[in-house]
């Protein structure tokens, strides 16, 4: 063999490792190799519970520790998303993870760092995520009070001039803005419902926001990944009437048809076999409310 076929024998196996090695599988661009379960502690389970929070499915602290709570809310999104359902954070479920969230490292470590109360849900911005711990900062209990009698009297000026509606918080804890959104999801979900049922929706969602294993704010619920129909065909966005507003502010104020659901569906158009294992609860209208 003469030496140029023997470098180009050498070439070519070179070329061909480096194909081989392109072509591997892609790592994911987020957490450690490591398959994360129940019992992990560290910054991997860290950015796994902060990702789940971002997507809604987990609402406990992020504290870097994988137990039930986290498992469960894994199971729920490897569900959701068509995983295998097994409550490890392999590859493919770190992959999912990753291209369906964001994670804000630097957002999150400062958090747990100031020992602040806080959550990491997508679509709300970090500054109204964050609250300081009491026992860390006693000013900063003052500066809430001052700042909600500066909200109260700001929505009692708005009040007074006609003002479009703002995000100031309301006496019963929901703004404006939140009831606006209710009622735009009591109309995309139940236009042409009997009032009752409009009333029972409006419940549905303001019984999660109240649930531990629900996002904690009226706009993580209502935009949490496929939870409502409304959002999946554009239908939010339709213009409500005056009496999805009504509904909205009898739930608001204590009226809850659905007998403390937590889910509806249409049993003519339902097609998770999961939703149809939940306890039923009533009818009302065509949703069926359920636990």
């Amino acid at each position: 063999m003469t030496n140029k076929k023997m470098y180009l024998f050498i070439i070519i196996g070179f070329l061909a490792i480096g194909l081989q090695t392109t072509h591997s599988a892609k790592p994911v661009n987020a957490f450690t190799e490591q398959v994360i379960q129940h019992g992990a502690v560290g910054e991997d389970v860290i950015e796994l519970q902060a990702r789940l929070q971002y997507l809604g499915f987990y609402n406990g602290d992020i504290d870097g520790v994988f137990g039930w709570s986290t498992y469960w809310a894994l199971r729920n999104f490897q569900y959701e998303f068509g995983i295998e359902i097994d409550g490890l954070a392999g590859s493919e479920t770190k992959e999912k993870l990753a291209a369906a969230s964001e994670f804000n490292r630097e957002f999150v470590k400062n958090q747990i760092r100031q020992g602040n109360d806080f959550t990491h849900y997508g679509g709300v911005d970090n500054e109204k995520q964050s609250e300081s711990s009491p026992d860390n900062n006693n000013d900063a209990n003052n500066n809430n009070a001052n700042n909600n009698n500066n909200n109260t009297a700001n929505d009692n000026a708005d009040d007074n001039a006609g003002a479009e509606a703002t995000a100031v918080n309301v006496p019963q804890g929901y703004s404006q803005n939140d009831i606006q959104l209710m009622a735009n999801a009591v109309n995309g979900e139940a236009r042409g419902e009997p009032y009752v049922g409009q009333v029972a929706v409006a419940a549905v969602i303001l019984n999660r926001v109240e649930s531990s294993t629900f996002p904690n704010s009226v706009s993580g619920v209502i935009f949490e990944p496929r939870a409502f129909t409304a959002v999946a065909d554009g239908q939010i966005w339709l213009t409500p009437d005056e009496t999805s507003r009504e509904a909205v502010l009898d739930a608001i104020n204590g009226w809850d048809p659905s007998g403390n659901a937590q889910y509806y569906f249409n049993p003519n158009t339902a097609t998770s076999d999961w939703i149809w294992s939940r306890p039923q609860i009533k009818k009302i209208g065509k949703h069926i409310f359920a636990k």
